[in-house]
């Protein structure tokens, strides 16, 4: 499966750094790779997501980018897609979201889908992302974090998804900002547990704080044949 789709557990935990990491080690192997957001909100024109996806990759935007097909829906207020949608008086155009996905997919070996948020947020007034990404049938990849409360959210998403016969290929721990010690130290072996639960890969990667020159982090246990299985 070319497509994974990568969820937070939480909002602002590091998704979009994580899935700019991710993509920079594919293009570091000479992965065709490229990201894409299922919806962009509080954003006119273009993701700004994708731009920081771009610099930490090293590369130009792609023609992809330049044709709209990597952010098919972009929506002014920083809010979930029904409410931003409401707002500016359309309708999330999930068929475009679709055909979008599909043709770049026929184009790249690797396609990282990121999400908006976590998992339940609201697409539509009646569809959630994860009912949307369960329909698309991709792996999914879930990024969190040891702030207080994070473990909480991702045995939700763990156990959300299982219950949809969705894949986890694997969990990003993010290390930034610093957490607990205590929390950090047990966080990964609480999560690994549950993956085991639900007869997912026992994968997390830690992600450290990512700034100049930006570290090297193998995400390769991630994408595997034997994760998406």
């Amino acid at each position: 499966m070319s497509v994974y789709f990568i969820s937070g557990i939480d909002t602002d935990i590091g998704k979009s750094v994580a899935v700019g990491m991710m993509a920079r080690d594919l293009h570091a192997r000479g992965k065709r790779v490229i990201t894409m957001k299922l919806v962009q909100t509080g954003n006119d024109g273009f993701s700004e997501d994708l731009d920081k996806h771009r610099a930490m990759m090293n590369v130009p935007r792609f023609p992809e980018d330049e044709a709209g097909l990597t952010a098919p829906q972009i929506f002014r207020f920083p809010s979930s897609p029904h409410l931003a949608a409401k707002l500016e008086g359309r309708e999330l155009d999930l068929d475009a979201i679709r055909r979008a996905v599909a043709e770049v997919s026929n184009r790249y070996e690797f396609v990282l889908l990121e999400g908006a948020g976590g998992l339940a947020v609201p697409l539509t007034e009646d569809l959630l992302t994860i009912d949307f990404a369960a329909e698309l049938g991709c792996p999914l990849i879930l990024v969190t974090s040891g702030r207080l409360g994070s473990l909480n959210h991702t045995i939700l998403s763990i156990e959300a998804a299982a219950n949809r016969n969705m894949r986890i290929a694997g969990v990003v721990y993010n290390r930034f900002p610093k957490a607990d010690p205590i929390i950090d130290g047990d966080s990964p072996r609480m999560i690994r547990k549950y993956l085991k639960r639900h007869g997912m890969p026992e994968t997390v990667v830690d992600l450290p704080e990512v700034h100049e020159p930006l570290p090297e982090v193998d995400f390769s246990a991630i994408f595997t044949p034997e994760a998406t299985k």
